[in-house]
Parts: structure tokens; C-alpha cells; sequence
């Protein structure tokens, strides 16, 4: 019986030392809540976590994305993983209706140029954005 027990508590302290070791590859930023605290953020390497407390909450790519909308693309990144944690989740949803509603006011200004329109789009949606850690980086409207 004693035997049984002290493999089970070897076990376990095995499992929470596998546990407490997170690798974040290159270009991407973890972030990690414990509870009743804000959260900190992993740069790439190995680090040491608590596994019972804390939790990795957000996998921030720090790379291009591409997010496809209805009459266009648009590559962004994250420049500022600590500004751009909180609205991580939201950010697709929060480019897209920044595209599409500075593309209602470009479009009627420079109706012929689609590069003026991507360029004016840019820069609109980038200014909402910078205080987000985040930056739209181009913007290819499809053909009409």
C-alpha cells in the first residue's frame, strides 16, 4: 500500500514539473492570467509556470495575418502584445468593421483608384488601431 501511494505522489509531482514548462516558439508573445492578477506576458523561450494558478490565456501571433472581408484583404499585426491582450479575440471582428466603414467614406472620394482607397482605408483603420497595439499594414480591395 505504501508503495502504490509514493508512486502516485512521484507520479504527480512528475506530471506538474511537465506541467509547469511552456516553450512559446519564435514570434509569438503568451499570455498568462493568475488568478485575482493581471496578466503577464511570455516572450519566446522556456519559462517556468505555476500549473494549479496560472493559465495560458492568449496565443499572440506576432507575425502578419491576413483577414479576408467582403470586397478586400487586409494583413495586420500586432506590434504591442501588452496593448492588443485585452481585445486579442475581438481584433478580427474589430478591423473588419473599421475596413468597412472607412470604406463607405473612401469609396465615394476615390472611386476609379482602388490602391488610393487601400492606402486612405490604412490609414484610418490605423488610427483606431495603434492604441490597440495593432497595425494594418496593407489593404488589397478585390476588383469590382
Amino acid at each position: 500500500m505504501l508503495t502504490i501511494t509514493f508512486l502516485a505522489i512521484v507520479l504527480a509531482t512528475c506530471v506538474l514539473a511537465v506541467a509547469s514548462v511552456k516553450r512559446v516558439p519564435e514570434g509569438q508573445v503568451f499570455s498568462v492570467r493568475r488568478v485575482g492578477r493581471t496578466p503577464a506576458l511570455l516572450s519566446a523561450g522556456t519559462h517556468v509556470v505555476l500549473p494549479l494558478l496560472d493559465r495560458i490565456t492568449h496565443k499572440i501571433d506576432l507575425g502578419g495575418q491576413v483577414l479576408r472581408f467582403d470586397g478586400g484583404t487586409v494583413y495586420w499585426q500586432v506590434l504591442e502584445p501588452a496593448a492588443a491582450d485585452p481585445v486579442i479575440e475581438e481584433a478580427p471582428e474589430l478591423i473588419r468593421t473599421n475596413v468597412v466603414a472607412a470604406l463607405r467614406n473612401a469609396a465615394t472620394a476615390h472611386a476609379a483608384d482602388r490602391r488610393a482607397v487601400g492606402t486612405q482605408l490604412k490609414h484610418a483603420v490605423n488610427g483606431s488601431l495603434r492604441a490597440r497595439g495593432m497595425l494594418v499594414t496593407r489593404v488589397e480591395l478585390d476588383a469590382a
